[in-house]
């Protein structure tokens, strides 16, 4: 298979728009119109509850640690930099999906799932990190934006593969993730986040 092949399959596998496939699909409810319309686990959780949401965020993270894991395997052995596209493109479809008119989350489950192909200690720590902030904060985003800040410094102090590549591409992934969140940092400068329990529109959406 070629490796462009590849990438558009990873891009597709990406665009699978779990969370609203199993809204409409379950619950006969689009969160798109929903809570913050975000496409993530998240709102999904807030809408819907954990029982919708872990399957959601499941499946997430299993659309980027696919390509990462197999694709270069597949595609006969390709080179890291493939790896890195593999990955690169499952993430750009969770948070364009092709089936959603190009709406989705904001990648971090998903690219959760390539690291934890890549480098899964890093990734371990992070997901202790996001999960101490989250149960004292209260707020998604926080967590998100603090395991993404930490992932590239991580990725350089553990056991990984790729090298310096991945270190760059954990430090590209991290700029992208605190964009994907800027509104949610905006709102937490005015401290406006929402948090768990609360009912207000629009705040914490991470994944």
């Amino acid at each position: 298979m070629t490796p462009w092949l590849l990438v558009v399959l990873a891009y597709l596998l990406g665009s699978v728009p779990t969370s609203w496939w199993v809204g409409r699909a379950v619950y006969g409810v689009d969160l798109r119109q929903e809570g913050s319309g975000n496409l993530g686990a998240t709102n999904t959780f807030r809408v819907l509850g954990w029982r919708a949401a872990l399957p959601v965020v499941l499946f997430d993270i299993f659309k980027g640690w696919l390509p990462a894991a197999y694709f270069a395997v597949w595609g006969g052995g390709l080179g890291f930099g493939w790896v890195m596209a593999f990955g690169a493109a499952a993430i750009a479809g969770h948070v364009f999906s092709l089936f959603a008119g190009f709406r989705g989350g904001k990648g971090v489950a998903t690219s959760a799932g390539v690291f934890l192909a890549l480098a899964p200690v890093a990734v371990g720590v992070c997901l202790l990190l996001f999960i101490v902030l989250v149960s004292a904060t209260r707020m998604v985003s926080v967590g998100s934006l603090a395991a993404a800040v930490a992932l590239p410094i991580l990725v350089a102090f553990t056991p990984h593969r790729g090298g310096d590549t991945l270190l760059i591409f954990s430090a590209a992934l991290a700029a992208f993730v605190i964009w994907a969140h800027r509104a949610n940092v905006g709102r937490l400068i005015r401290g406006e986040e929402n948090r768990f329990g609360s009912s207000r529109k629009g705040g914490g959406e991470a994944a």
